[in-house]
């Protein structure tokens, strides 16, 4: 079973039909919504502040989230995909967003809908990236736009295939 600590008198508060993989650790002021997977070695550090996740959201292998204490605060919302080893510390993450693996995303950035984030990229603190668009490199730039549509088929895509692969771990 996942490893749920209370913090700070903050108790995580957890959909019931999330999968949560039996090394997750989530603590703290956490709040996770319906459908979620959060995977493998993935760390919900809601110590020092909030954490909010939307619905349908998947937090890959060896993500890591957390916050600075009293200045920054993780939201995600619905259908997003978090990469393997990404880190996303107190950023905002919009609707339909893919955060790729190993990518880190800084306090107060605000990753746009249907926008990417490519693997290995660095977004700094405070950058805003547009919907729609990909960004990738050190530090992330903007690379292009892609349409609405596209981005939402591919980021919705990569969202019902984490809901079925945790199916799979669920029966």
């Amino acid at each position: 079973m996942a490893l749920i600590r209370n913090v700070r008198g903050f108790e995580p508060q957890i959909a019931e039909d999330c999968f949560l993989a039996e090394n997750a650790v989530i603590i703290g002021d956490v709040v996770i919504g319906n459908g979620c997977s959060i995977w493998y070695n993935a760390v919900l550090r809601g110590d020092v502040n909030s954490i909010r996740i939307g619905k349908h959201v998947n937090i890959q292998d060896g993500a890591v989230l957390h916050t600075l204490y009293e200045k920054s605060q993780v939201h995600i919302g619905d259908y997003v995909s978090v990469g393997h080893n990404a880190v996303i510390h107190g950023a905002t993450i919009k609707d339909y967003a893919l955060i790729g693996m190993g990518a880190i995303v800084l306090d107060n950035a605000i990753v746009g809908e249907g926008a990417i984030v490519a693997a290995n990229a660095l977004v700094l603190s405070g950058t805003v990236i547009e919907p729609n668009s990909i960004w990738a490199g050190v530090p992330a730039k903007f690379v292009k736009k892609v349409a609405p549509e596209q981005a939402a088929e591919i980021n919705q895509k990569i969202a019902h295939n984490y809901s079925f692969y945790a199916s799979w771990y669920k029966e």
